[in-house]
């Protein structure tokens, strides 16, 4: 049975939140979000269980943290509903840019941009907020579980002006050749990565982590630009951009490739660590077993094919 109805539902719930005050936005969200969090039990308890062993945090710490998250989980879906009543004068004034010179002078640069980011606040208000701003954004995203939710998830970042490739198929073919356009390329790099990943620390633990933003800074010689979206405590967002650093080619391609991996994944866990309310705590971020007998580098698409095929 199709399940198109469930887009059309998610659409007209769109258009009645496209009708509130952003603080009734937030509102709507948060009371969601404390639903979520009473409805989502295994979520729940997977998310108390990850804090806690990642920080060495008491029950007590956690269970704040995770509170806050659903809460602000529930209020990024709300968030994400509201994308078409969005315009730059709304942007400017739900949110602030820090440092944005440093993703103007590496666009700037002409060889495009590895934009480093992870499912820290909210990631789509991110993309919409630098596209829509004049960034020439382009994304690597991963399909949802539910075709429908992937569906308007894409006609909303399209609509904020948004490139949109799928991770695993060939239109990473056609990233490549965006980034060599000189376009920022977007990359959400905290998820687990399967057998395809680099096998990295992440919070204490070794964990599959995806080769991706590395693959393409090799590649391209892009500059890397981590990128980061936390919430304001008065409302809002505030986007973090960090220097941008580069791939450091000595010749030895497996130690190169492990060194800037390692580099990307320190600088999302210290923005897990510094904002712990903002990150999916429940997501299977370890769920690929690590073996100490299979950890050569495996790359999700080598730079050969995307050199025959760019």
């Amino acid at each position: 049975m199709s399940n198109a109805w469930q887009y059309y539902l998610l659409k007209i719930l769109s258009s009645f939140i496209c009708l509130l005050p952003y603080k009734g936005v937030l509102w709507l969200g948060k009371i969601l979000g404390k639903l979520y969090y009473r409805i989502a039990a295994r979520q729940r308890r997977r998310a108390l269980l990850q804090i806690q062993e990642s920080l060495g945090i008491s029950l007590e710490t956690a269970e704040k943290h995770i509170d806050s998250l659903f809460m602000k989980l529930g209020q990024t879906f709300v968030e994400m509903l509201y994308m078409p009543a969005l315009t730059l004068e709304r942007l400017h004034q739900y949110i602030t840019i820090e440092n944005r010179h440093f993703l103007t002078e590496a666009v700037e640069q002409g060889r495009g941009v590895v934009l480093l980011t992870a499912h820290v606040g909210n990631w789509e208000w991110l993309g919409a907020s630098l596209a829509m701003d004049g960034f020439p954004l382009a994304a690597v995203i991963k399909r949802q579980p539910n075709d429908q939710h992937t569906r308007i998830l894409n006609e909303y970042r399209e609509m904020a002006g948004i490139e949109i490739f799928a991770r695993g198929t060939t239109e990473l073919v056609s990233a490549a050749r965006a980034l060599k356009k000189g376009k920022i390329l977007g990359f959400l790099a905290d998820q687990d990565a399967g057998t395809t990943g680099l096998f990295i620390e992440f919070l204490g633990k070794m964990s599959s982590t995806p080769t991706g933003p590395t693959v393409f800074a090799k590649k391209f010689k892009a500059p890397v630009v981590p990128v980061f979206m936390v919430r304001k405590p008065e409302g809002g967002h505030r986007i973090i951009i960090h220097k941008p650093f580069y791939y450091e080619d000595t010749g030895n391609e497996e130690e190169d490739n492990y060194k800037i991996t390692v580099k990307m994944t320190n600088i999302i866990e210290n923005t897990i660590r510094e904002y712990p309310d903002e990150w999916l705590w429940f997501q299977r971020r370890w769920n690929t077993a690590y073996s100490e007998t299979d950890v050569e580098y495996k790359q999700n698409m080598s730079s050969e094919r995307i050199g025959k095929q760019a």
